[in-house]
């Protein structure tokens, strides 16, 4: 159940009302395709599944529409047309994998809501939650995840790299995506002002009317990984009209609600969305997660109300979050989930 009819800059609030004011994110995905048996040690990543598990993807997809996600995000992070053909598949192979993000994602959704019909009998749950919109969101990474070397935690991807070069790069994935039939384009872990202004240019010179979001990674409150304020880079997205959100995502909690008051109180009055971290920090040398002095993964549910009162609209989780968290995420903003189907 989308929006149908797609006016971009009334299409997320127009959401927003239909799931009472406030909206669920889904959490991180890898941890959880790892934790169903998935090995990722590759530098595909979570795309990895689209070749070898799609029924997998299609389960925690399913796991996150379980824990009251409204909207989904596809298996496509670290999906993209060079990487793909890096790794030995034919271009048209690599085309294919991307829209099959999308598709299993609104298989993942019908399969929801058909399920949802046949428990509606079985189950004296909020009726509003089983028939509550659920979106899919095309993920869109960072050009520094598809290099694979951590370089989309930092932003500095050298003197060479354009604006140009990052639309170039783009591109075909974006629009395969669009095709493809999702709801709307999730630009994630954004690391620094250029690739953001290469984004937003991207979008114009297609003429792509898909509704995207905009999300940064920071390292504080006040600056995106690279450096770049959250303000020029939020200012970027407030400026390009197919963007109905901007947010930040892939950050440690402890930032978020000063980041939330950057962003309304300077940059932009389109909706804002956070989905941090656990509060792990990544080491891109090991390829490993580990204990930071912030907060631990769910420690982050309790402040999802102050979130709210500092103007973001939209709760997820991103990188070591679970559907644990999600749950949590949900009961926070719309009380106790007593239907499996919610």
């Amino acid at each position: 159940m989308g929006l149908e009819g797609k006016e971009t800059p009334s299409f997320l609030r127009d959401f927003l009302d239909k799931c009472g004011g406030y909206a669920v994110i889904d959490g991180g995905f890898a941890t959880e395709l790892e934790r169903h048996g998935a090995d990722l040690n590759d530098q595909l990543w979570s795309a990895k599944c689209l070749v070898s598990s799609p029924h997998l993807v299609r389960r925690v997809h399913l796991d996150y529409l379980d824990a009251g996600a409204n909207i989904i995000l596809t298996a496509s992070y670290q999906a993209t047309i060079q990487g793909f053909e890096a790794k030995g598949f034919s271009r048209e192979e690599g085309e294919t994998m991307l829209r099959r993000s999308v598709e299993i994602a609104r298989e993942a959704r019908e399969i929801y809501y058909d399920r949802c019909t046949k428990d509606s009998s079985d189950f004296m749950g909020n009726e509003s939650y089983r028939t509550r919109p659920i979106l899919i969101a095309a993920s869109v990474g960072s050009y520094g995840a598809y290099l694979a070397d951590g370089s989309e935690y930092v932003g500095d991807y050298g003197d060479a790299v354009t604006v140009q070069t990052l639309k170039d790069f783009h591109r075909e994935r974006v629009k395969i995506l669009v095709d493809a039939g999702a709801d709307l384009i999730a630009f994630e872990t954004i690391p620094n002002k250029l690739e953001a202004k290469a984004y937003a240019e991207l979008l114009e010179e297609e003429g792509i009317e898909t509704p995207a979001w905009f999300s940064f990674s920071c390292k504080d409150e006040s600056n995106v990984v690279s450096g770049d304020s959250i303000f020029e880079c939020a200012s970027i997205a407030d400026s390009c009209r197919q963007v109905v959100a901007v947010g930040v995502n892939c950050t440690a909690p402890r930032f978020v609600h000063g980041l939330i008051s950057s962003i309304t109180k300077q940059a932009t009055s389109k909706p804002v969305l956070v989905y941090p971290n656990s509060g792990e920090t990544y080491i891109a040398e090991s390829n490993q997660w580990v204990k930071s002095s912030g907060l631990a993964e769910d420690d982050f549910v309790p402040y999802i109300g102050k979130w709210r009162d500092a103007g973001a609209s939209l709760f997820g989780g991103c990188c070591r979050t679970t559907p644990n968290t999600i749950r949590g995420i949900a009961e926070a903003i719309f009380g106790k989930l007593n239907d499996k189907c919610v």
